[in-house]
């Protein structure tokens, strides 16, 4: 990746390189060989280049297209290689050359993340699982809460961080497991650039992307991001994706101490779904080589509007101002077909008791609308003769979600009878008589639909107050603390009462970091994560999946569920300091888990019946071994085990959704100025379906695990030609070993989701 900047005032080419390389990536230091001089200053090409010299100052020099120092939230001061916790920063070069865009498919590339499953509110694989535990509500776009089930897409990313364990004190209520954030692009006024992506492929892809910022002044820039992109799922034709998107983003420097930054993201994503294949009890395996059956009205449409103003002004040297306000909108709404294998009953009038295959109908509406605002006051303060890094915090949120479904209709009559749980009724064959498909696949149900109302009413306000600090005990020894409450006033009605209650919560962690040599260190960490009941917005009384457990009364009484976390690490960097070894091995036990126990809560007392715990070892790498190869990767050895249950069947079981060993890396090989190359590999191993936090589905009778998701293993392939100074082309191979693949299985094994097939991409690059 390379670019062309204009200069600004007489920098050292070092810092001119350092600047443009940490706002654009790979190649940016060459278009710097030679300076052109500058004789106006009043010309935009020689503005100050202030904001350059800041840039480098709070983020520090980048030595890797694979590496970053810093954390894109401002609460973490510290270098991350300082930070006593285990956090993966996936870079702008790192995800472009993977060629995966959507961000579930960025997470779940990564060791120690893993996808789950949802029957109605949330079926398509959005939902994230850290270590163990739910985090579909823990998603962050620049340090706030990201609320909603929507479609996320990487063109105005600049990069990703995944914290893993537990990290309440920074993310609020839920991040269990962890937390993802989100660093925007934003508009700067130390350079100009522009970007045009062109991309085609296999599979009707097509893609593209504009990336342009201008410096219009010393203390006015503005940055704008496109995309256009649409496709059929790799290996599904007829399983189709849409993205149009767009977001301006706009700089204004008043003075030396204030500055602010707007922008505005729209994203607007239009898909045809598909749930993929089920799990076949008899074999034990997913049935391979499913047909297409998505009907053709299915559809799972995104949208979402958004707001942000940041504001950061310096006080002095040692005080320092900032806030960031969002207000945004999104809408969620599909309609989506499933597959299940049964047989025709005995009294089907063509075939009876043949084996078949039948459709079903899983369907819901979301609309969010959220404000959040955060306000920090940064505190570089000497004590006693060490300096202290504090951090004082006041946010505010206020949640509102409409949850709601279709009204569906169908306008073909069924085709089959089969048997079930209610005796013999009609059903939706998509094999006829004979055992071969249905003739007209896509139209089998004839179904139609209209809006219907809302069946849940979600509403949570926030109101959190937190401190943080950072500072040395002894030349050697760094101390982390950090503590948090939140204070919240809940509401969800659903269709046919009210649940309202108020509550509040207590965070914290306590770290510390000892430097055993200049380049290494070793850590501890402690730190603790709240959730409450019904804090998923998508599931109304659904106890199972994060909704409300219980009755209003029980709802309001029980105890939030909490984790605590014990973690020690390592971190080093190697080979000159370009390259960053981690290594940690945690144990978090989650407890008071909520657990539905019906009529049992009168005896019981309380609906937090349920413990576990999740322990293991994770690695990284991340950085460059020589000036040619980069390589960003991680493994992770974990263990799940039911600690406590209300149904004592569960304890010692592991939990669902929960893969014991994954592993990933990425690495990049450039031999020449002109030419790179190189791939990904992601392992991950076996998982189990069931329900969040509890036990996988277990058969006591056989002794087996009901629902499995067997281990599998992708490559990839990419390639970088830098054909000039301003074109490049590069090609990318997914899934290059064509293997059929699931990534998660719902609770009964009734839809497996089905990974990408076999892809290839080719990509035009230009800048001006």
């Amino acid at each position: 990746m390379s670019g062309q900047y204009t200069k600004k005032t007489p920098l050292t080419l070092g810092a001119q390189t350092i600047a443009a390389a940490l706002a654009f990536g790979t190649h940016a230091a060459a278009v710097y060989a030679e300076e052109p001089e500058c004789e106006d200053k009043k010309d935009v090409e020689c503005v100050a280049d202030k904001e350059a010299i800041e840039h480098i100052e709070i983020h520090g020099v980048r030595h890797s297209v694979y590496r970053y120092d810093r954390s894109g939230d401002p609460r973490r001061v510290a270098d991350l290689v300082d930070t006593p916790q285990t956090i993966s920063v996936l870079t702008l070069d790192q995800i472009q050359e993977s060629g995966r865009t959507d961000l579930k498919d960025i997470l779940n590339a990564q060791a120690g993340v893993t996808l789950g499953t949802g029957e109605n509110g949330n079926a398509f694989g959005d939902r994230y699982i850290i270590r163990g535990h739910e985090a579909r509500s823990d998603v962050f776009v620049d340090g706030l809460r990201d609320p909603g089930m929507t479609t996320r897409e990487s063109f105005a990313t600049e990069r990703v961080e995944i914290t893993k364990g537990p990290s309440s004190t920074f993310a609020g209520r839920g991040s269990s497991g962890g937390a993802v954030n989100s660093i925007t692009k934003k508009a700067s006024t130390a350079y100009n650039f522009g970007r045009v992506d062109l991309a085609a492929g296999s599979d009707d892809h097509s893609r593209f992307t504009v990336d342009y910022n201008l410096s219009l002044s010393d203390e006015v820039a503005v940055r704008i991001n496109g995309l256009s992109a649409s496709e059929d799922k790799p290996g599904r034709e007829g399983i189709e994706r849409e993205r149009d998107g767009a977001q301006l983003s706009g700089i204004y420097n008043p003075s030396e101490k204030l500055s602010f930054i707007a922008d505005v993201y729209y994203l607007d994503a239009h898909d045809k779904p598909d749930l993929g294949s089920y799990f076949d009890k008899t074999v034990r395996e997913p049935v391979e080589d499913i047909p297409v059956y998505a009907q053709d009205n299915d559809f799972l449409d995104s949208e979402v509007t958004t707001f942000t103003l940041r504001t950061e002004y310096k006080i002095n040297d040692k005080l320092r101002f900032y806030n960031a306000t969002r207000t945004g909108q999104t809408e969620n709404g599909y309609i989506t077909t499933g597959l299940h294998g049964t047989n025709r009953a005995d009294t089907d009038p063509e075939a009876p008791g043949a084996a078949t295959m039948t459709l079903s109908t899983h369907q819901g509406w979301q609309e969010v609308d959220y404000v959040t605002t955060q306000f920090n006051l940064f505190w570089d303060a000497e004590w006693f003769g060490r300096e202290h890094k504090l951090v004082f915090g006041l946010e505010y949120t206020d949640e509102s979600v409409d949850n709601g479904v279709y009204d569906i209709e169908y306008g073909n009559e069924t085709n089959c009878l089969t048997s079930g749980r209610r005796g013999v009724s009609g059903a939706y064959c998509i094999l006829d008589a004979e055992g071969n498909l249905a003739s007209d696949l896509g139209r089998v149900m004839g179904r139609t639909f209209t809006r219907g109302e809302a069946d849940s009413l979600y509403d949570i306000e926030t109101v959190s107050a937190y401190v943080m600090d950072t500072f040395a005990v002894t030349d050697k020894m760094d101390i982390f603390f950090g503590l948090r409450q939140d204070r919240f006033d809940y509401s969800n009605v659903t269709s046919d009462q009210l649940y309202a209650y108020s509550d509040t919560m207590y965070n914290g962690h306590l770290g510390l970091v000892y430097d055993l040599a200049e380049n290494g260190n070793v850590y501890a960490t402690y730190s603790t994560a709240t959730n409450i009941n019904g804090g998923e917005s998508d599931l109304g009384t659904n106890c199972g999946y994060g909704g409300l457990c219980g009755t209003p009364e029980q709802a309001a009484q029980a105890d939030p569920e909490v984790v605590e976390n014990l973690e020690l690490g390592t971190k080093w960097m190697l080979f000159d300091e370009k390259l960053m070894f981690t290594a940690a091995a945690f144990r978090m036990t989650k407890s008071d888990v909520m657990e539905s126990v019906g009529d049992s809560y009168s005896t019981l007392g309380t609906l937090n019946t349920g413990e576990n715990r999740v322990e293991g070892v994770e690695f990284g790498l991340s950085g460059d071994i020589t000036d040619k190869l980069s390589i960003q990767a991680s493994a992770t050895l974990m263990d799940s085990e039911v600690l406590d249950s209300y149904n004592e069947e569960n304890i010692g079981l592991a939990l669902s959704n929960f893969s014991e060993k994954s592993y990933y890396f990425q690495i990049r090989y450039q031999p020449t100025e002109r030419l790179a190359f190189g791939g990904d590999y992601t392992y991950q191993g076996e998982m189990y379906g069931g329900q969040p936090d509890t036990a996988a589905g277990y058969d006591h009778e056989s002794g087996q695990y009901s629902i499995v998701v067997p281990s599998y293993q992708v490559v990839g392939l990419f390639a970088n030609y830098h054909a000039t100074e301003r074109l490049t082309v590069r090609a990318n191979i997914g899934n290059l070993l064509d293997e059929e693949f699931w990534t998660a299985a719902y609770r009964s094994g009734a839809f497996m989701y089905l990974g990408d097939g076999r892809s290839f991409r080719t990509t035009l690059t230009y800048e001006f």
